[in-house]
């Protein structure tokens, strides 16, 4: 496991590497570290504004980092004008490095501090899911659960009880004002809310055994639609009697 030193390390390495590179010219730290949060655990995300090819940029920063640092590139990810290249360096920790055109470079979110340069404008905060399409994607997981189940397709089924207890917990986090995405704030719900779930993780790949936590599954789904208000609630949970 590294060390918050080995972390520290890895963030001035970058820095540097950045100061040297005239094509960067603007910085910033994301995530859990960028505002004073996190802890011993937390990965190291950093962003930067680059005036020429992101794809150029990036390459050569990988190569340095294989190179000089033993890092291992995972994956990648573009969304809108930004590149996300996540690595794997020696003792597990993990660097999310992510890159943007300078015209465009500006924060996605509130875990967002500049270091150097400036950003291009008002920060992008993003919009939170609709409980309308949020609700609508656990009633269609519920279904898709209910059919595995009648295949035989267990495996299967387990996944898609999973995607309905996601659902009904994204709902619980945008009714109690928390982060809806990615599990984030799952924990940090209220003992009511939890207590609710009691009994939605599949025990064992039998029939019985997957419907049992489908059905709690379904039934917090049911709670949160109707504590969202919405409209259509009533109908669906007549017709998603047999599952719960």
């Amino acid at each position: 496991m590294f060390t918050v030193e080995q972390r520290d390390a890895l963030r001035d390495r970058l820095l540097g590497l950045a100061e040297q590179d005239e094509r960067v010219v603007a910085g910033a730290a994301v995530g859990s570290l960028a505002l004073g949060g996190g802890d011993r655990y937390s990965d190291l995300d950093l962003t930067f504004a680059v005036s020429g090819a992101v794809e150029e940029v990036l390459d050569d920063w990988t190569r340095t980092l294989v190179r000089e640092l033993d890092a291992v590139q995972l994956a990648d990810l573009v969304h809108g004008p930004t590149t996300y290249r996540v690595f794997l360096l020696p003792d597990a920790l993990q660097f999310d490095l992510s890159m943007t055109q300078a015209a465009h470079f500006r924060a996605a979110g509130p875990r967002f501090r500049l270091l150097f340069g400036e950003t291009a404008g008002d920060p992008t905060l993003p919009t939170p899911p609709s409980a309308h399409d949020v609700f609508g994607w656990g009633v269609i997981y519920a279904l898709h659960s209910r059919t595995c189940i009648e295949r035989g397709r267990l495996w299967q089924a387990e996944h898609y009880i999973g995607a309905v207890r996601d659902r009904a917990l994204s709902l619980a986090c945008l009714r109690e004002g928390l982060i809806a995405v990615q599990a984030r704030a799952y924990d940090d719900l209220s003992a009511e809310t939890i207590a609710r779930f009691e009994g939605s993780h599949v025990e064992a790949l039998e029939p019985d055994a997957l419907r049992a936590p489908l059905a709690v599954s379904v039934r917090a789904l049911l709670h949160e639609g109707r504590a969202a208000q919405l409209s259509h609630l009533d109908v669906v949970e007549e017709r998603l009697a047999e599952l719960h």
